[in-house]
């Protein structure tokens, strides 16, 4: 099992009219073959951005990706996402790489039927014919849990109720059988119940097809469940990165245990008083020049205010971009 994508120092940003938006600043990870890599973090913090970066997904203008590498190594040589032409990375987009988006009412073409569209992915990508493609359409949304898929085949988005929605969706990311899938918060504007469906729904497809998956969500408890490794952004950078179970037991990045100690605990014996994080994420339109987590970290002092931390790691698979030591009894900082 090798990586089948690594992400460099990531660049991007926005050129608007009150000036230059730093969506990104220098985010790297990778993704390994098989694995599934949740991604949390608050509002803005540059999860979707760094997706939808590698996808050519963002408008042009404003949005500018400025510097970084993607290199997709799931055909051969390894290939940079961010040189590829619009053709080259159309190619990717859908037949290598699939992408969940958040409203499925939104990302689905509202003028054209749901079999229509995941035929058309499988003519353009793998060549089918309209039979063909109407054939395989059908069993995929059968595979997906849509009932009566031959008469759904002929509805609309909008005749299909959110989960329906959200389950054609998965239908037409995996239809040509990607090496990864890129869920950007799939089950936001579901119910609890319909919620735990579509969860169960990718990770099944995740195992039968062998797919890597990036999982974007707000929800801690979702990633603790089912992510192999977790990324948490904040402010366009990434400040820690480790396996699910040492960021749970062994958090260490200040942001990361403000997160963790807003999740409700089902074990907690008594009243727990959930934390709550002070202060407001920081105006991205000024270039990072220290901690962007500074005027919000407990543990701040003058070192963070004048210097942006470098990745610490802590172990072989987890990192940490903060000077603090949480695991030391002494921290290593310039007092």
């Amino acid at each position: 099992m090798g990586k089948i994508l690594e992400v460099k120092d990531l660049i991007t940003r926005f050129h608007t009219f009150d000036g230059v938006v730093h969506a990104l600043s220098g985010v790297s990870f990778d993704l390994e073959e098989g694995e599934i890599l949740g991604v949390v973090g608050e509002s803005g913090s540059g999860k979707s951005v760094t997706m939808m970066s590698l996808l050519h997904l963002l408008p042009s203008p404003p949005a500018r990706i400025e510097g970084g590498r993607a290199l997709y190594h799931g055909d051969g040589e390894p290939v940079d996402l961010l040189q590829l032409s619009k053709a080259e990375i159309s190619r990717i987009r859908g037949g290598k790489i699939g992408f969940i988006f958040q409203d499925a009412l939104s990302a689905l073409n509202p003028v054209m039927t749901i079999g229509k569209q995941i035929s058309e992915t499988l003519i353009q990508h793998l060549g089918h014919t309209a039979s063909q493609a109407k054939k395989r359409s059908i069993q995929l949304l059968e595979y997906v849990g849509i009932p009566e898929p031959e008469q759904r085949f002929s509805c609309y988005p909008h005749q299909f109720s959110g989960g329906m929605r959200q389950r054609a969706m998965i239908a037409l990311a995996v239809a040509c059988e990607p090496k990864i899938i890129i869920a950007d918060e799939p089950t936001t504007a579901l119910d609890v119940t319909v919620q735990a469906q579509i969860i169960e729904l990718v990770q099944r497809l995740q195992k039968e097809m062998n797919m890597s998956v990036i999982w974007i969500t707000h929800d801690l408890g979702v990633v603790a469940g089912m992510a192999d490794r977790v990324l948490v952004m904040y402010a366009g950078t990434v400040v820690e990165t480790a396996r699910v179970e040492d960021l749970y037991y062994r958090p260490s990045h200040p942001y990361t245990q403000k997160l963790l100690g807003a999740l409700p605990r089902m074990d907690s014996t008594g009243r727990h008083r959930l934390e709550s994080i002070d202060g407001a994420p920081p105006d991205m339109l000024f270039k990072p020049a220290h901690c962007q987590f500074a005027w919000r970290c407990d543990h701040a002092e003058k070192k963070c205010m004048k210097e942006i931390p470098k990745e610490r790691e802590i172990s072989s698979c987890h990192q940490a971009a903060c000077f603090f030591d949480f695991h030391k009894k002494e921290d290593v900082h310039e007092r």
